[in-house]
């Protein structure tokens, strides 16, 4: 059976890392499960840490127009600059992207790793979202287009109660997940099929690790590592990005480590605001993936922290990888 090694978890528990050191031991390539590094041109922010001077390469099979691949120390990683940054990109997009990579990847007879912290992108692969094939009603859109969250979620209670009240605090007050709930809400009281195509799970054998760290640990982790993108000019990416017509109300502007540099675009805000924003942010949205990952019993959990954490997490695999 072909197979697949999820590496999950919250920001700043060195995913990224473990993905690579796995990779070059058994042949594996890595597929990033991040919301935020699907955009070109936000590197920085995102914490893409490419090579320097690193280019986007094409592969030799026909994969589809603008599928690339970064290469580092050795290791292909693909998902990295999907879209401009002034388009939108949906889960359905990304699992059907991720689908074509995994052919090429396990055609090649290598392993693929899907590394990352957006725990809806892994749904969508691995078990399938039957809503991620309802397709935008840009009407719909332009008619909420504008309107205040509390009008949205008011819209979105009247259209379906259950779902307003499974919303979190944060989803509550994101206009864009509101206006995607109405959506689906809409679509399913006009008694529409939901289709199943690019819905399903991959229905192949999948291993998940996990890295979590004691929350001081983490929130100390996330400060270091917001302060290195400041230092490494996330300040003047935000700056290009706005010259070059990137609005605030684009979806990849919306992202952590963007968002909260407009007050500070606008005047209304110091550096030092901002960076103490963007860290407070960052460390509740680790919470929230926190919460996310631990209703998943299928994740092998790992310490970040622990010195031997390459070698317990490679025996994990190595046990897997030879199972038929």
């Amino acid at each position: 059976m072909r197979k697949i090694l999820v590496i999950c978890g919250p920001t700043a528990t060195g995913k990224t890392t473990l993905g690579l050191s796995l990779a070059k031991k058994f042949n594996g390539e890595i597929i990033s499960a991040d919301s935020r590094q699907v955009y070109r041109a936000l590197d920085i922010g995102t914490g893409k840490d490419l090579p320097q001077n690193s280019k986007c390469q094409m592969p030799n099979s026909n994969l589809g127009e603008n599928v690339c691949f970064y290469e580092i120390g050795g290791v292909r990683v693909w998902g990295y600059d999907l879209v401009e940054p002034h388009e939108d990109f949906s889960v359905s997009a990304y699992v059907k992207f991720v689908k074509r990579i995994l052919g090429q990847i396990w055609q090649e007879r290598k392993l693929p790793i899907l590394v990352g912290g957006t725990g809806l992108y892994l749904k969508g692969v691995i078990d399938g979202i039957s809503t991620a094939s309802i397709p935008p009603n840009e009407n719909l859109r332009k008619n909420l287009e504008g309107k205040k969250v509390d009008e949205l979620f008011e819209t979105l209670a009247q259209l379906d109660s259950i779902k307003a009240g499974s919303m979190n605090i944060s989803d509550k007050k994101n206009p864009r997940r509101l206006i995607r709930a109405i959506e689906i809400a809409q679509y399913k009281l006009e008694g529409k099929e939901v289709f199943e195509k690019h819905s399903a799970g991959i229905g192949e054998s999948v291993l998940f690790i996990g890295l979590l760290d004691e929350k001081r640990a983490l929130q100390a982790r996330i400060e270091r590592r917001v302060d290195e993108r400041v230092k490494n000019g996330v300040e003047g990416e935000v700056k290009k990005l706005l010259d070059e017509g990137v609005g605030w109300d684009s979806q990849a502007m919306k992202s952590l480590g963007y968002r909260q540099w407009q007050d500070y675009f606008e005047g209304k805000k110091s550096q030092k605001e901002v960076i103490k924003l963007w860290k407070q942010e960052e460390k509740q949205y680790a919470k929230r993936q926190m919460t996310w990952f631990k209703k998943d019993k299928r994740i092998n959990w790992f310490n970040s922290s622990d010195r031997k954490l390459s070698k317990k997490v490679e025996k994990l695999v190595q046990k897997w990888y030879k199972s038929s």
